[in-house]
């Protein structure tokens, strides 16, 4: 069941991803060689506690298996969901930073990977084709398109440029859950799919690899990494299915500001 968002929905839905934004944008203050995963997760969590809001993650999925910490934390060949704890942080990883908060009944979900210290340039441009592609998957998620169209657009750019694009994970609706109709996958065809009405709000999230395309799930039931143990890029936004023109819900203004005071200090 796919739900069409009120205004007023929408807007509980951008506080959420604007928090979201703002929680990323901190932890990316402390982003450095030497920090434990386990330490950015602490930091996330007390920030959106003290914004009146709660992770969405920590505890999803079953309770046998439920994901235990607020963020996902993701390093060089994890594409997603790496599951933080006391592994640090090096220069020249590649750390993707997956957060979602509950505030006021709604979710927001958005994503970024980080370029740590000397990164090689093959890495740097997957991170910058991979972005490029998030955007590209946004500009035709407008009424009466089709979610093949959004797929189509960050698959095209991806493969184009050599990369693999993961197919078993996908983008998928929000709202008051996390993961709501329709997936959003990063791969199809023109004109193919759930066709695209206004406000319908959306994660779109491209998960592209350096190598193939092929991705397992380690032992923890919850990192997921290439098969080929090449890096991989995650960046997500969340956004609302407008007339003429997607709505962006979320930003990456907060954290560019903070990762551009960071290389001007370098610099």
């Amino acid at each position: 069941m796919i739900y069409l968002k009120t205004d007023k929905e929408i807007e509980k839905i951008r506080e959420s991803a604007k928090l979201v934004s703002l929680t990323i944008a901190e932890v990316a203050k402390y982003i450095q060689p030497g920090i434990s995963t386990g330490k950015l997760d602490q930091i996330a969590e007390d920030y959106i506690k003290e914004h009146n809001a709660l992770p969405a993650f920590k505890g999803y999925g079953p309770p046998s298996n439920s994901f235990p910490n607020t963020l996902c934390v993701s390093i060089n060949e994890e594409v997603v969901h790496g599951i933080p704890g006391n592994r640090e942080i090096k220069d020249g990883d590649i750390v993707s930073v997956d957060c979602g908060v509950i505030l006021d009944g709604y979710y927001g979900d958005s994503a970024y990977t980080f370029a740590v210290g000397e990164v090689d340039d093959e890495s740097m441009k997957l991170l910058t084709t991979t972005m490029e592609s998030l955007y590209k998957g946004i500009e035709p998620a407008v009424h009466g398109n089709k979610i093949g169209d959004i797929g189509y657009a960050v698959q095209k750019h991806c493969e184009d440029a050599g990369y693999g694009v993961v197919k078993d994970l996908v983008g998928h609706g929000l709202g008051k859950s996390l993961h709501e109709d329709p997936s959003v996958p990063n791969y199809g065809k023109p004109r193919r799919g759930v066709r695209l009405r206004s406000g319908m709000t959306l994660a779109i999230e491209p998960m592209i690899t350096m190598g193939s395309w092929k991705v397992k799930t380690l032992k923890d039931g919850w990192t997921v990494v290439t098969k080929d143990k090449k890096p991989a890029a995650h960046y997500e936004h969340d956004i609302v299915v407008r007339e003429g023109n997607a709505e962006i819900l979320s930003t990456f203004d907060y954290i560019e500001e903070i990762t551009k005071i960071q290389i001007d200090k370098v610099s």
